[in-house]
């Protein structure tokens, strides 16, 4: 893929001042530059904002524990391939609770190391990513693990994510420096 950005990210002209000090303070959050994800979506001032909101009630604000949520959304990123995604996402899920092992497994739904919990959750995010579906035998596993509210979040999370990767890789957008 090639690494020009297609949309550079926006500073303070471009991103409007709400955007720009959202960005901003994404930035002195995660103890880094302004993330490029939000000054390049950034630039779709109202949207990004909506986007935003939506983003923060599936993570950090949904139904799902915080690790859980993030390892659903390494799973994600790791089968779509999108690399920013997969570095900011391995720093958060390591600050809530994955151990560095189970980062690194990420993208293994088989590996040994799963509890039967979470090896539901990788298997129905793997299904609704790759087969934009899930099927009986992995519903059923979710069915066990989760209530009606939460499978519906857990698809919505899924596709949020899955979402995100592709505007994200058809954007190129570069990881900070």
């Amino acid at each position: 893929m090639d690494s020009t950005p297609r949309i550079a990210p926006g500073g303070r002209r471009e991103l409007g001042l709400v955007n720009h000090g959202i960005a901003t303070i994404a930035g002195k959050v995660v103890g880094g530059p302004r993330p490029h994800i939000f000054t390049t979506l950034g630039r779709q001032r109202g949207l990004f904002r909506a986007w935003l909101w939506y983003s923060g009630r599936l993570m950090p604000g949904g139904r799902l524990p915080r690790r859980e949520t993030e390892l659903v959304i390494l799973h994600v990123a790791s089968t779509r391939e999108c690399e920013y995604e997969l570095n900011h996402h391995r720093r958060i899920g390591r600050r809530v609770g994955l151990t560095a092992e189970q980062v690194e497994h990420v993208g293994d739904r088989h590996w040994d190391g799963w509890s039967r919990r979470e090896r539901a959750l990788l298997e129905g995010a793997h299904q609704f990513v790759t087969q934009r579906d899930i099927d009986e035998t992995a519903w059923a596993a979710l069915q066990q693990h989760l209530d009606e509210a939460t499978l519906i979040e857990f698809c919505l999370l899924c596709g949020q994510y899955d979402s995100l990767a592709t505007t994200l890789m058809t954007l190129r957008v570069q990881p900070e420096a």
